[in-house]
């Protein structure tokens, strides 16, 4: 209690945005996840979303404490503007945290936005964690790929029965840290939902992520 957590977005293999600096308020007891409550320093806001630090992480832990670790962390620049996250660089080569995904949908960054948001798709997300996968498909059932990713942006499982019983035992904070976002395969909006589904079976069996993973179907 009383602790300040500085908070890291990783941008790339050694690279990371500053999202946010919290004092913590509450423990939660919580193995393999985020493990307390925070509340946010507003002296440093001004920080939140430009500051850049160059960094090599080398252990599996999501937290460590500062005083270890001061010598290594190293600032390589303060952004004029807050981050907004990168162009869009094609389907076939999507690959984003929670944080990226969260800030791309929450600033409305255009062209991701355009590119997702009449797009039908199987997509897979993994949790870095464990290597967990999770297979999913955006329909015109679940209005496309923007509003299906939007959900998990919202709550952390969209509705799926793993994915929420992980948030239930871990919290929201867990995929945050460990969640990434990734398109398998994308089709136009006119494509037949009975052909995603059909690929999005064979996803699960292919990788197995009935048996190893999160899906629960």
């Amino acid at each position: 209690m009383g602790q300040i957590a500085v908070c890291l977005v990783r941008l790339s293999y050694d690279t990371w945005l500053l999202s946010t600096v919290k004092k913590v308020t509450k423990e939660l007891g919580v193995l393999n996840g985020v493990n307390y409550v925070g509340e946010e320093l507003e002296q440093y806001s001004q920080y939140y979303g430009r500051v850049i630090i160059k960094f090599r992480k080398s252990f599996q832990s999501q937290g460590r404490f500062y005083e270890g670790l001061h010598k290594e962390l190293v600032v390589q620049q303060i952004l004029p503007t807050t981050f907004d996250g990168d162009d869009f660089p094609g389907y076939d080569k999507v690959k984003l945290s929670y944080q990226q995904l969260a800030t791309i949908i929450q600033r409305g960054k255009r062209d991701w936005i355009a590119a997702l948001e009449n797009q039908k798709a199987v997509y897979l997300i993994t949790d870095t964690y464990n290597g967990k996968l999770y297979v999913g498909s955006a329909t015109s059932n679940s209005q496309m790929l923007l509003t299906r990713w939007s959900n998990y942006v919202s709550n952390g499982h969209g509705g799926n029965k793993e994915l929420v019983a992980l948030v239930e035992e871990k919290g929201f904070e867990y995929v945050k840290q460990y969640f990434q976002y990734t398109i398998l395969e994308n089709y136009n909006g006119k494509v037949d939902d009975k052909l995603v589904l059909q690929r999005e079976s064979y996803w699960k069996e292919a990788l197995q992520s009935r048996k190893f993973g999160y899906n629960s179907n």
